[in-house]
């Protein structure tokens, strides 16, 4: 799957059968091997499993690996291991890419290293495979591809400036901050909106936070432009403007959109605490290296379209959105999420404290922090562009 495609769910319908493989039993034994197995890219993999449910071959590979062939290597050796485990949707054209949930080894590891039981972070080996008949799937494998695509762009751009003797290549900062998964979103928000994600991204000094609602030409777009009052809403509860970036399949329906969420979004008591971009699929270069969100197929919902020649000069990269949008300031504590890169276990990933949180940690001793969106350090010499 690639951003600039769209798949829809009825191309995703269960899991295809394969043949048994070999694997590890969850032991005591085996836990005390995995000890010395598990490198620092492999716990960060477990982390980000257990934040979003699943994961593809191509987006674990594009993440944290410098070709499709290693990483598909070390995703059959944690497999084996019991560490993860996969499915292969039914593909209607084409052979689907390989899926990836957390194992029972894999929960195992993560409960130890937070001093928790297995059953304190909520995980069930049948309930993580159940995503794979889940009617959603397509939906949630589409927002893990937009933010894969994003991470993977900044990766290979932190790559090619620590490849310059000079250090003067624009991006050399480029990060993104955090990632938030939906689950996640529901937790601290959903009495109010529930976003399909929260991010924030920073590039050449400029930074953005947002949430992300994921359209794949399924809903309607009157219940796509309804939602901005439930934004609308969280905004006056928290005190915070937070944008709002609005992903669709095409051009054409995202021209539809406009008109729809233009018209609700005036009719808000305070439009200005919403702001809204839209983007289309569509719209990204299908022929450049790494076309993803970060590209320049923005266009803030208060601007028209024709505003200039084509209206083409009027799209903007992520990291200049929030010039379009003078009076929304990311917090300090946002100002570099390229300093806190994860480490061994990865940096906690968390925007700053806006009042957002429905409990404290205490309260909640099983809510783990999010993982830093950004693979540990010590695989940074793995971005190199996939051959």
């Amino acid at each position: 799957m690639s951003i600039t495609q769209h798949t829809p769910q009825r191309a995703l319908r269960s899991a295809a059968p394969g043949q048994a493989t070999p694997r590890c039993a969850n032991t005591a034994e085996h836990q005390a091997r995995l000890a010395w197995r598990l490198t620092p890219r492999d716990r960060w993999i477990i982390r980000m499993l257990h934040e979003h449910r699943v994961l593809t071959s191509t987006q674990i590979t594009a993440l944290a690996f410098p070709s499709y062939r290693s990483g598909t290597q070390r995703l059959r050796e944690l497999y084996l291991w019991s560490v993860i485990d996969r499915f292969q949707p039914f593909a209607s054209v084409g052979t689907a890419p390989m899926h990836y949930v957390l194992g029972t080894a894999g929960a195992a590891v993560l409960a130890a290293e937070e001093g928790l039981e297995v059953k304190d972070l909520g995980y069930r080996h049948n309930r993580a495979f159940g995503v794979a008949h889940n009617l959603r799937l397509a939906h949630l494998v589409g927002v893990n591809e937009w933010f894969t695509a994003l991470i993977a762009a900044t990766r290979h751009v932190t790559a090619r400036h620590d490849n310059r003797a000079d250090g003067s290549e624009p991006g050399r900062d480029t990060a993104v901050g955090a990632w938030w998964s939906e689950a996640r979103c529901a937790r601290h928000f959903g009495d109010l909106t529930k976003p399909d994600a929260y991010g924030r991204f920073h590039r050449d000094g400029r930074h953005v936070e947002f949430f992300l609602e994921f359209d794949q030409g399924t809903e309607a777009l009157a219940k796509l432009a309804g939602k901005l009052a439930g934004y609308a809403a969280l905004a006056a509860a928290t005190g915070i403007t937070t944008p709002l970036l609005i992903w669709l399949p095409t051009a054409r329906r995202e021209a539809s959109a406009r008109r729809q969420l233009h018209r609700i979004w005036q009719g808000l008591d305070q439009p200005d605490t919403v702001p809204v971009a839209t983007a289309a699929a569509g719209l990204l270069d299908p022929h450049a290296a790494h076309p993803s969100p970060a590209d320049p197929v923005w266009l803030p919902l208060h601007i028209s379209p024709g505003a200039t020649p084509a209206g083409a000069g009027a799209r903007l990269p992520l990291h200049h959105l929030a010039e379009a949008w003078p009076n929304v300031h990311p917090p300090e504590s946002a100002a570099h999420p390229s300093d806190n890169r994860g480490g061994a276990d990865g940096a906690d990933g968390n925007p700053p404290d806006h009042g957002r949180d429905t409990g404290t940690r205490a309260e909640q001793p099983h809510r783990l922090a999010p993982p830093h969106p950004m693979p540990p350090v010590g695989s940074r010499h793995a971005a190199r562009p996939r051959r």
